[in-house]
């Protein structure tokens, strides 16, 4: 898996290099880097748990034709809270503070969020290639 803060600081152009140089601007920079980062990071987790949600609605059908009542409306719940958690990560604010913020997120903080994400992300492929019958 690929650090996705690295791949924005390599993908930093000119003007951002510039930036890192000024003093009092290059923390600013830095900051907006992570939230890009982590921007990423959480675009993937959207996708890996459309995946998920797809195994879901699958086994859901399986129970459907098994004629296990009693454990359709656990899965159809399960299911619902599924794509009620993809739907949070999907339209999570990025934030943002200006240069001169009231409150200023500082980058161990983002770097933490980056982390949890980062370990979200993992739990989410164990889901995705977790068998059908073990969800």
């Amino acid at each position: 898996m690929v650090d996705l803060r690295s791949k924005v600081e390599d993908d930093r152009g000119l003007l951002k290099k510039i930036e890192l140089l000024i003093p009092g601007f290059r923390g600013y920079r830095k900051r907006e880097d992570l939230r890009a980062a982590d921007s990423l990071l959480r675009q993937q987790l959207a996708g890996k748990m459309k995946e998920v949600n797809k195994k879901f609605e699958n086994s859901r059908e399986e129970l459907t034709r098994a004629m296990e009542l009693s454990l359709i409306q656990d899965m159809g719940d399960l299911l619902k809270l599924s794509r009620q958690f993809e739907n949070k990560i999907t339209h999570a604010e990025q934030g943002y503070t200006g240069i001169s913020a009231d409150y200023r997120i500082e980058e161990d903080e983002l770097n933490k969020l980056y982390e949890w994400d980062l370990s979200m992300l993992q739990t989410i492929i164990s889901l995705k290639k977790a068998p059908i019958g073990a969800i």
